[in-house]
């Protein structure tokens, strides 16, 4: 008896089932009446792949219980489901002045048109509830390589450091090669997550920060260099070109072709020295005036050429400075200070000069000294005896 029993209620409970899924949509919505569904956020703005769960209150205003059974309408490609519980639902019981909450969740597909897209809960014929997903950007199945700055301004010893996303919009975990095609002697490293990377693995609609230093070489010229970066993995590759704006640092040297800073002149005599220019910055000087200070009286220095309009960063001129020294100078060691100053930078050098007197006048003291030993021995030789 009691095994028929059991029977019984089993079968009872089956046809239970069994009605319930096929009530018409008049029954189904004459269940519905009577229970509201509540979310506080009916219209919200989503991206493309983007997962939204939705948290739903179902109240029974009745006196009765309510069994009623539930669906999603979603755009085509949209993927929406109902849960409570930790599991799929596809109807729900609310017993009279009740609540029941359950939730709601919807998949942006990852192709997808910018634009407004409605989901509807319904029960048979009935809308219960209607929400509003804005989608905010079209999606496509590709990879995003982006940077909120691309470009740096610095001087030859910085360190340009640009922060940027590589997002995965694509269904499979992607695995990217960081590549970068950056001028002779620039150094290029792809930082994640600190530590320097060649590659590294972004999961389907995933993004990753990624930090790219670039370091230039210590002779670089002042201008601004472009920089291409680039992920790439089978099928995709992302690019975002860099900019890195080096400003000019100035230099110049003043010196002679052998660096030697001294010379011998004889007075009245003249003497020319090479001087070499050398810009040692990585900017372009102008208009650079060769002067002379300290100069003794009676001296005169003059330059060939004056001036040099322009020289290029780590470039050298040549310059030709003549020394004139006075005829009445006393032999010794005379300074002189040659100065170069162009419009951005200047550079000075302190040349010794050693005067000698001239061959003539060795010549004329030897017959001098000459003389007073003649006269000397010729007034021996006459009186010497008496």
């Amino acid at each position: 008896m009691a095994g028929t029993t059991g029977k019984h209620v089993a079968f009872l409970l089956l046809a239970g089932l069994l009605l319930f899924s096929a009530l018409p949509p008049v029954l189904a919505r004459a269940q519905s009446e009577g229970v509201r569904l509540f979310t506080p956020y009916i219209h919200v703005a989503v991206s493309p792949g983007d997962t939204v769960t939705f948290d739903i209150t179902a109240t029974n205003t009745t006196g009765t219980v309510r069994s009623l059974p539930l669906a999603v309408r979603a755009p085509e490609g949209w993927r929406a489901e109902l849960a409570a519980g930790g599991r799929k639902i596809a109807g729900l019981a609310v017993s009279p002045e009740e609540k029941e909450t359950f939730t709601l969740t919807v998949e942006v597909p990852l192709q997808v048109e910018r634009g407004s897209y409605g989901v509807q809960i319904v029960s048979g014929s009935a809308t219960l509830l209607s929400l509003t997903l804005d989608v905010t950007e079209a999606g496509t199945l590709q990879t995003e390589f982006t940077s909120d700055q691309t470009n740096m301004e610095g001087t030859a010893s910085s360190t340009f450091s640009y922060e940027l996303r590589l997002r995965n919009r694509t269904p499979e975990t992607q695995t990217y090669a960081l590549l970068a095609n950056a001028p002779e002697g620039w150094n290029v490293v792809f930082r994640v997550e600190g530590k320097d990377v060649t590659s590294v693995t972004v999961e389907p609609n995933d993004m990753k920060r990624i930090t790219v230093s670039l370091t230039p070489p210590s002779k670089v010229n002042a201008g601004t260099y472009k920089i291409p970066v680039r992920a790439e993995t089978k099928g995709q590759t992302a690019e975002l070109t860099l900019e890195a704006v080096i400003r000019g640092t100035y230099g110049l040297k003043l010196t002679t072709p052998n660096e030697v800073l001294s010379t011998d002149i004889t007075a009245g005599g003249s003497r020319t020295l090479q001087l070499v220019l050398e810009n040692t910055g990585s900017a372009p000087l102008h208009r650079i005036e060769l002067t002379a200070e300290s100069v003794p009286m009676g001296w005169e220095v003059t330059f060939d050429p004056k001036t040099v309009d322009v020289l290029e960063p780590g470039k050298t001129a040549t310059v030709n400075a003549t020394i004139r020294a006075d005829g009445k100078a006393i032999a010794g060691d005379y300074a002189l200070t040659l100065s170069a100053n162009a419009t951005e930078a200047s550079a000075s050098q302190v040349f010794r000069v050693t005067v000698k007197t001239s061959l003539w006048w060795g010549i004329v003291g030897f017959l001098l000294i000459a003389a007073v030993v003649f006269g000397l021995w010729e007034l021996v030789r006459r009186y010497g005896r008496r």
